[in-house]
């Protein structure tokens, strides 16, 4: 069991290291490889995110949606006490994209962070911290969505302020220090907020939705995998002995998912829904995934996410 998990955690750190179209951040937003001068809603570069989403919703809904937010974001203590369960439920049906950037640093505690430090962030900025962590990231910023019009020049605001914003944890959290998955985690949150508030989101995200996810041995990923393994020889004993037979562990496949919060496997539209929930429920919560045997694709197995 120690060397499968052994193999396991090797894999989740070389999993990074693969050629940058891996990197692309959501493979179903682009068509082809060709160069584009287009972007989608999202910001991608020939993405095809129009398509979906809340363009197909009536503006007059879209509205309303928003007033609610609005309304529940201007007395947010107050809201968070009493209607809490309320919030879960609008969260599932995803939040207003015009809203995200007010609504996800409240949902994870990071604007109340951010309040009480004031100034820290630039303290840590002004810190000149670990070269070989400096060098690290340095090497790893071009990767994180390649194709998205805020990343495409090494000195734009989106790859510099992603290389501030992750060498700044690293000086606040020097026993840790960094791991690539913060890359596309905090690439999206620099899509949707200045870099104090996506930095303060990442320390909540960090320290208080997925401990033990980002630190050196990956304990808490580890431990996860086996719950997730249990889970899936309970729910679904078919793709579990498949998995199995062919040698294939959860550690071969989880690290994308979790560590990245799924920023890099599903269509962009879906991996705002599932951020939504994620960042109001929790990782037990947030992210639900169950297979289903009665399905009609892949063999009568898919994988189906419940926002």
């Amino acid at each position: 069991t120690n060397n499968y998990f052994s193999v396991g955690i090797k894999y989740a750190f070389d999993f990074y290291l693969r050629d940058d179209a891996s990197s692309l951040g959501s493979d179903s937003e682009l068509n082809g490889m060709a160069p584009y001068c287009k972007t989608d809603r999202y910001g991608f570069i020939g993405g095809r995110s129009l398509q979906n989403g809340q363009d197909h919703l009536p503006v007059v809904l879209i509205r309303h949606r928003e007033t609610k937010w609005l309304e529940m974001t201007a007395h947010w203590e107050k809201t968070m006490a009493r209607r809490y369960r309320k919030i879960k439920l609008l969260c599932r049906k995803g939040i207003p994209s015009s809203l995200r950037a007010r609504c996800w640093p409240l949902l994870c505690g990071g604007q109340a962070k951010m309040e009480r430090s004031p100034g820290k962030y630039q303290e840590l900025l002004e810190v000149p911290g670990d070269p070989q962590w400096v060098e690290t990231i340095t090497k790893d910023i071009h990767r994180q969505f390649p194709f998205h019009e805020m990343f495409l020049s090494p000195e734009g605001p989106g790859q510099q302020g992603l290389l501030q914003l992750l060498k700044a944890y690293t000086v606040y959290r020097p026993q840790e220090g960094y791991c690539q998955a913060q890359g596309p985690v905090g690439a999206l949150l620099l899509m949707h907020m200045p870099p104090e508030q996506a930095f303060w989101c990442l320390v909540q995200i960090c320290d208080h939705y997925l401990p033990g996810y980002y630190s050196p041995q990956m304990e808490a990923l580890v431990l996860d995998s086996e719950i997730f393994t249990a889970l899936l020889h309970r729910v679904c004993p078919k793709a579990f002995k498949h998995l199995q037979k062919h040698g294939v562990g959860p550690l071969m496949y989880m690290p994308e998912w979790f560590l990245c919060l799924f920023a890099r496997t599903l269509p962009f539209p879906t991996v705002l829904r599932v951020w939504d929930a994620f960042l109001s429920e929790g990782e037990r919560t947030g992210m639900v995934m169950i297979w289903n045997q009665d399905a009609q694709h892949y063999n009568g197995l898919t994988l189906k996410i419940f926002l």
